[in-house]
Formats: structure tokens, C-alpha cells, sequence
């Protein structure tokens, strides 16, 4: 059985924030898959992890960031994917510069290009649906219309 799959219960899923400011609103990184299209990082929480430590695991893995975590910034949703629970979790980390690759060695390793979108721009069809869904629940928190006390 692999790590973070029980019978039965729903997956957990870690999926790392990083914002700056931005032109109007926050920027959250994101990349480009070179098989998937534009994403955020994410991955399965393991058996024994907690949704930060992986968080943190998945963001050094995907994207070569080490980050620190960000206290009170955490919250899930099961309304991200069927049969998963993704677990949000703001991080902050050095400053990044405005693009940049990491190759990563997930599925037999891939280049990632890693970018800042604007949290509050409509996703276009180079985004999958998962993924559009997730900005969905993070702009709900972070985007201009939010309530900026949580930011």
C-alpha cells in the first residue's frame, strides 16, 4: 500500500503557499509542468507526517525551497479532488526571483519552471481543473475580495 493511501479514508494532499506582493493583490508561485501544464506544488501526506512537514518536504522536493512555516496559516479542503483531503499551508521562505527552474526527480525526475501568478487572475486552460479548484480555495483567503486580516 503506498504511503498516505488507507482503505477507505480520503488522501491527504499537502499543498505549500508561497505569496508576495503583488501588482494588485498577492502573487503565489506556481510552474509549469512540462507533461501537465501550470500547477502548484503538492503531494501526499506520508504515513506518520504532518500536513507542515510535508508541506515543507514537498516544496524542498519540487521546487528546491526551504522554507519556514508560517504560524496560523493552515487549513484543508475536501472539495479540491474526489476521494482527497488537500491540507493548505502558507509558507515563507528567502526572496525568490521572478522565474526559475529545479529539476526534480518525481517521476523519474522532470525540469520544472517555476513562476508568480497573480493570485486574483482567472486561470486559463493551460491550468487543470484540480488545480483551478485549489486557486479557487486560496483566493477565497488571500485574493483582493478576502478579508485582508488573514493575510
Amino acid at each position: 500500500m503506498k504511503p498516505g493511501h488507507f482503505p477507505g479514508a480520503a488522501i491527504g494532499k499537502a499543498c505549500p503557499i508561497l505569496l508576495r506582493p503583488g501588482v494588485l493583490g498577492f502573487d503565489i508561485l506556481a510552474f509549469r509542468h512540462p507533461l501537465a501544464g501550470l500547477q502548484l506544488v503538492k503531494g501526499t501526506v506520508e504515513a506518520g507526517e504532518t500536513v507542515i512537514s510535508a508541506a515543507r518536504r514537498e516544496l524542498e522536493e519540487e521546487a528546491g525551497i526551504v522554507a519556514a512555516f508560517e504560524n496560523g496559516s493552515v487549513w484543508e479542503s475536501a472539495d479540491i479532488a474526489p476521494g482527497q483531503v488537500w491540507h493548505f499551508v502558507r509558507l515563507e521562505s528567502r526572496p525568490l526571483p521572478d522565474r526559475f527552474t529545479h529539476w526534480t526527480r518525481d517521476d523519474d525526475g522532470h525540469l520544472f519552471s517555476f513562476f508568480w501568478w497573480a493570485l486574483d487572475e482567472a486561470p486559463d486552460a493551460q491550468w487543470h481543473e484540480i488545480f483551478v479548484r485549489a486557486l479557487d480555495e486560496i483566493r477565497r483567503r488571500y485574493g483582493r475580495t478576502a478579508h485582508r486580516g488573514e493575510a
